[in-house]
């Protein structure tokens, strides 16, 4: 991780980042004591890490990134709706409250910015992987490689 990235990580556990990674952590426990709900509680782990730590790193489709798989067909369309109605809903608000209330001030706009994108991969997990930022290849970013 970079030095910048560090910096902006530590001050994103500051603005928000901590107290909506743990809400992360609530919808995959809360996903993994039912155990119907385990496929739920893997992604919802995965994007609690990616909310702890988001700079540096970058969500991507999996099956653009590393080909299709279970998650990005049929089956992962029904478990996104699925996860929409039990969770994806009130952690995408409080994404966006919390994007509200740090875009007030000029400093946090760019981690208003931030949440706003989790509040997108809150609604909509399954299927998305997280990889480090320099690891994404140029079709998925829009540059060339």
């Amino acid at each position: 991780m970079s030095p910048v990235a560090l910096l902006l990580n530590i001050l994103w556990i500051v603005f928000g980042g901590l107290w909506m990674a743990l809400a992360w952590v609530i919808a995959a426990v809360i996903m993994a004591v039912t155990i119907i709900g385990l496929p739920w509680a893997w992604a919802a782990f995965n994007i609690a890490s990616y909310t702890l730590l988001p700079f540096g790193r970058k969500a991507v489709s999996r099956a653009e990134y590393s080909g299709h798989d279970i998650g990005t067909g049929p089956l992962g369309l029904l478990g996104n709706i699925i996860w929409l109605v039990l969770a994806g809903w009130w952690l995408a608000l409080a994404h966006v409250i919390t994007a509200v209330l740090l875009a007030i001030t000029i400093i946090g706009i760019p981690f208003a910015w931030a949440h706003l994108k989790l509040a997108g991969i809150a609604l909509w997990p399954i299927g998305k992987e997280i990889v480090p930022a320099d690891a994404v290849p140029g079709r998925l970013t829009g540059r060339a490689i």
